[in-house]
């Protein structure tokens, strides 16, 4: 364990504590919205993730879980629903509607599973 260091401010000694550093990760757009959430909503779970210096590693693993979800909910859906290639071909704005619509469906899912919980 590590000694803990003081700084004397007036009459007060004030210990010197500082976060744990943690690695630079790349965070999109789910990470974000996880961490807001986080922030506002589960504060005791924010805080302890980010005094464990493992925030920025959990934001990560939500991140790169949910586009792996997107992507299979997605696949899925499309299947379900007989979003093909041929159609795209055949009809291409009712495909864009149609796979529009999936992945609302998908991102809804994951925002409901991952994010906001």
């Amino acid at each position: 364990m590590s000694k803990i260091t003081y700084t004397r401010q007036g009459d007060y000694l004030i210990p010197d504590l500082t976060l744990p550093t943690e690695p630079e990760l790349p965070l999109g757009r789910y990470a974000m919205m996880h961490r807001e959430y986080l922030e506002q909503h589960k504060r005791v779970t924010y805080l302890n993730l980010l005094t464990a210096g493992m925030l920025n590693q959990h934001l990560y693993e939500v991140e790169q879980t949910a586009l792996k979800r997107l992507e299979l909910l997605t696949k899925q859906l499309s299947m379900e629903q007989g979003v093909t290639e041929e159609l795209k071909e055949k009809a291409p704005m009712q495909w864009v509607g149609l796979m529009n619509n999936i992945r609302s469906q998908a991102e809804e899912v994951i925002l409901t599973e991952l994010i906001y919980s």
